[in-house]
């Protein structure tokens, strides 16, 4: 019986994967200019292997615009899908995700900080953004539970959730004041507000697939302690549980990788909030097979979503966050009405 279980969880994660593979196929042929699949699959394998590319419009489209925005997509897609999931889990809350605690509007100010002042790395483009929005989210998450544990020393969920509904609502007034100031800034600010992958480069897909690999594995490593919050905070205490412990390392990893894909796709929403959702529709609740799921449907939806921005009024392009929050909206009202309607 547990053979069977196991071959049936392996089949079910070959399935997603390879789901995801076609997707990310696909996404890298269509665009402006549509692309065949086999001079697709030949132009990754010469990338990924290490050869030379050919010299040839199809070929650097391929190499050096496509798949490294493709593959930036599926791992932003990934890690917001995945920290919305742990929220959800940590706070037990459906409307949680990771923007819950105020890391995502903390990670916001620090990058339009760095773009309306001009703060840089010699050398190193984009550096200053990605540094600032990594920093203020580790800030607004040591601001969040100082002022949690100094209002209930236990963090209990509620007033976790309480902070950051207010911490949201002053950065966003921050960032106001801030764009107020900007002068020939302000266009920057508004493009990066809406979210955006578009000039993804290598360096950026390593960034984010390195902070997913740390961070996630962190997230990945709890499963089973989110599947005792899933019956409360006393319960899982009583169960052994380090209550404290477990709710200040998963937010510090879910901060984390929030503020580096902030940092490199500035804010796209809806992700972590209605993947969880739908992920469990299909795999039930369990946080050890939740987790892992969470992270491929994640990608692929969000590489679908860049699609529709890229194609839907080609050859002008439309921001990914936009198309996000427009799929999110009508996605979680159907969620919320078929969840009341079983109920």
């Amino acid at each position: 019986m547990k053979t069977h279980s196991l071959i049936l969880k392996l089949s079910q994660y070959a399935l997603l994967l390879l789901v995801t593979l076609c997707t990310a196929l696909l996404c890298i042929c269509v665009g402006s200019v549509n692309i065949p699949a086999k001079d697709t699959l030949s132009v990754i394998w010469d990338t990924l292997s290490g050869q030379p590319v050919e010299e040839n419009v199809s070929g650097a489209v391929i190499a050096f615009v496509r798949l490294p925005r493709v593959l930036c997509v599926a791992l932003a897609g990934a890690s917001l899908s995945l920290c919305g999931c742990a929220m959800q889990g940590l706070l037990r809350n459906p409307l949680a995700d990771g923007s819950t605690l105020g890391v995502s509007s903390g990670a916001s100010v620090g990058a339009v900080l760095a773009i309306a002042f001009g703060i840089s790395v010699p050398g190193v483009p984009l550096a200053g953004t990605m540094a600032m929005a990594m920093l203020f989210a580790f800030l607004s998450l040591m601001i969040i539970l100082a002022l949690s544990y100094r209002l209930d020393a236990s963090l209990s969920t509620n007033t976790i959730i309480l902070i950051g509904i207010v911490f949201n609502m002053f950065s966003s007034s921050v960032i106001s004041l801030i764009t107020s100031f900007a002068g020939d800034k302000v266009k920057d600010i508004v493009f990066w507000t809406m979210g955006s992958l578009a000039d993804s480069s290598v360096t950026d897909v390593w960034t984010i697939l390195g902070a997913l690999l740390i961070f996630g594995t962190v997230i990945l490593r709890y499963a089973k302690e989110l599947n005792a919050f899933a019956i409360g905070e006393d319960n899982a205490r009583n169960v052994g549980v380090d209550v404290k412990k477990v709710k200040l390392i998963v937010m510090i990893a879910v901060s984390a990788l929030i503020g580096v894909c902030v940092s490199i796709g500035g804010v796209i929403g809806f992700v972590g909030l209605i993947i969880p959702h739908m992920t469990r529709m299909i795999v039930g609740p369990n946080h050890r097979r939740l987790l892992p799921a969470t992270l491929f449907s994640g990608a692929i939806f969000l590489m679908l979503a860049d699609l529709l921005a890229r194609i839907i009024l080609k050859p002008l392009e439309l921001h990914i966050g936009v198309v996000t929050s427009v799929i999110g909206s009508f996605v979680f009202i159907f969620i919320f009405y078929t969840t009341r309607k079983a109920k």
